[in-house]
């Protein structure tokens, strides 16, 4: 449907009285826009497709909130929603972050599975394969807990060090650390 005939208004009336083809219709001639904001805001190809297609629901489960006023067309209110929900989308996959055991090197998935298993012996890996991983585990802790596992065990200061350091006091650096390192191997078994 050529954007010179579309009637905005009109399809809408008969969207809200549950035409299908109205509904067709409308996701034919805005799917262009959709899906030019989805490309703007999301890298992954792959996605995009259910990205727009997550855009088109909130929009069809949304449609009695919009009111045709003066100054603001479908078009500009569509536009707002696929920001919003491209938005709410990359700050989920922040919070997140995808890493696969599958997409790890084998240096790094033994390392996994030593701290997933809590075992007594390291495997006979290289350390900067442990270092990796373990970094990628540290991104998905608190920034606290990544403070204290980072000082305590990979610097190797003392608790009282890091209480004068972070002004915490020592009890609560012990505590810290002893949670810290609970999340940081339920993280690893999670990968598992």
């Amino acid at each position: 449907m050529a954007d010179s005939e579309f009637d905005s208004g009109r399809c809408l009336e008969r969207v809200r009285l549950h035409d299908q083809d109205a509904a067709a219709a409308l996701v034919e001639a805005l799917y262009p826009q959709v899906i030019r904001i989805v490309r703007n805001h999301w890298a992954k190809q792959s996605d995009e497709e259910d990205l727009a297609q997550e855009i088109f629901l909130k929009l069809f489960s949304r449609l009695d909130q919009y009111e045709a006023r003066a100054g603001i067309p479908l078009e500009h209110w569509v536009s707002r929603l696929a920001v919003r929900t491209c938005l709410d989308a990359l700050r989920a996959k922040g919070r997140r972050p995808e890493v696969r055991i599958g997409d790890l090197p084998e240096e790094q998935q033994a390392w996994l599975d030593y701290l997933a298993a809590d075992e007594s012996a390291p495997p006979d890996s290289a350390a900067g394969s442990a270092r990796e991983l373990v970094g990628k585990l540290l991104a998905k802790l608190s920034p606290e807990d990544r403070l204290v596992i980072t000082l305590l065990d990979l610097e190797e200061k003392s608790v009282k060090e890091i209480s004068e350091l972070t002004g915490w006091g020592q009890s609560l650096v012990k505590v810290r650390a002893f949670r810290a390192r609970r999340k940081l191997r339920k993280l690893a078994q999670a990968f598992k």
